[in-house]
């Protein structure tokens, strides 16, 4: 594994960040309080391609690597948490099972738009009463003739209040337990596919992240991504390559927080002196650097493992549960930095704290990341 990035990768991170100051940074604290969905930065975000960053291009990809996705995260999401996993969702929940398991129908149908980013894709897993226990899913699916029936309510669905599609991931045999879980895409549009309530959250406020509810929805039977009984598999090993893309957003998050508390600690003048000169901040400071340059080490790591043809589950649970736990002590010791200003919403470290939280809990609580990683190392 060499750490040093290519050319070709520091090229990327410089144009990334670019975009990110001049497109991203202007609309984070607006996105933040109005909720609203950053379409057009979406679609500027999509033609530089960013919605499909380590796909192929003969997928409607920009052809890097993983480590070069992680860049693309962290990059966005240092200046606007909310983006950074709408592309993240975009990437590695919507479009890579797809990549990984569609037919080449399915790939013109399902990848292409959205690699290129003309459409908006979701993964709808969770439900009300299903969340860490992934395969007691309510949500059941009927097959009659070419067609599946879909019933059920899905619950915070990243991406769900504007996707132009979901991966539903379904029940069709509930005597199978995990084995009769299988993963089909459904249309915006489809009768009987509705949007329910919006989530008001603590943070990643722009996100539309909302109920879908399936009243006798029928969707074509060639919608289906994989075999019948395979989506459990489908679900787990496309949530590797997501909890990639949360660590990268944690990072980023951290980075952001650290950076605003560097720079105020540099200017903010106490007893005659800036902050900065005081031990107990430099302390705070060299605590958060050193943790920010861990957790990305882990990321790049993992994504190195991934981009190996490996498989990274462990490399992935590892660098999730550090980044999203890093992220939110970080934007602790950066509000704590700032003082009284820093619980002020004048100042992005308010919002950086309150987006870091949910790092720790989608695409896995820290607790399930944990069992993962117990579960690799029993094995020896």
């Amino acid at each position: 594994m060499n750490l040093e990035l290519n050319e070709e990768q520091k090229l990327l991170q410089k144009s990334v960040r670019e975009f990110a100051e001049t497109e991203v940074r202007p609309l984070a604290k607006e996105l933040d309080e109005t909720g609203h969905f950053p379409r057009e930065l979406f679609k500027k975000a999509a033609e530089l391609g960013l919605t499909g960053v380590a796909f192929p291009e003969t997928e409607g990809g920009a052809g890097f690597d993983h480590i070069a996705y992680t860049i693309v995260i962290e990059e966005i999401s240092r200046c606007c948490a909310s983006t950074g996993v709408i592309l993240s969702v975009q990437n590695s929940l919507f479009c890579d099972p797809i990549h990984r398991f569609g037919t080449d129908d399915q790939k013109q149908k399902f990848l292409l738009p959205f690699t290129r980013g003309e459409k908006i894709g979701c993964y709808a897993l969770t439900e009300p009463q299903a969340g860490s226990n992934a395969a007691a899913l309510q949500t059941k699916a009927v097959k009659k003739g070419d067609t599946y029936v879909i019933n059920g309510t899905k619950a915070w669905i990243t991406n769900g209040g504007v996707a132009d599609a979901a991966i539903a991931y379904v029940n069709t045999d509930p005597a199978k337990g995990e084995k009769g879980i299988t993963a089909i895409v459904v249309e915006k549009g489809t009768p009987g596919f509705k949007v329910g309530k919006e989530e008001k959250k603590l943070g990643i406020n722009a996100t539309a992240c909302s109920e879908l509810i399936f009243t006798d929805c029928e969707v074509p039977a060639a919608n289906r991504i994989g075999n019948e009984g395979e989506g459990y598999k489908v679900a787990l090993s496309t949530l590797d390559g997501g909890r990639i893309g949360i660590a990268s957003q944690a990072t980023g998050i951290a980075q952001g927080a650290f950076e605003a508390a560097l720079k105020w600690a540099q200017e903010r003048m106490a007893f005659g002196h800036p902050i900065a000169q005081f031990q107990a901040i430099q302390f705070m400071l060299a605590d958060m650097a050193t943790e920010i340059d861990a957790a990305r080490l882990l990321v790049r790591k993992a994504a190195w493992k991934q981009d190996s043809g490996s498989r990274f589950s462990l490399e992935a649970a590892t660098a999730k549960l550090f980044a999203s736990e890093m992220a939110t002590r970080v934007a602790h010791k950066a509000i704590q930095i700032h003082g009284g200003y820093g619980y002020s919403r004048e100042y992005p470290v308010e919002r950086a704290y309150r987006d870091a939280r949910i790092t720790e809990i989608y695409e896995g609580t820290s607790e399930i990341q944990r069992l993962v990683i117990a579960a690799w190392v029993l094995k020896g």
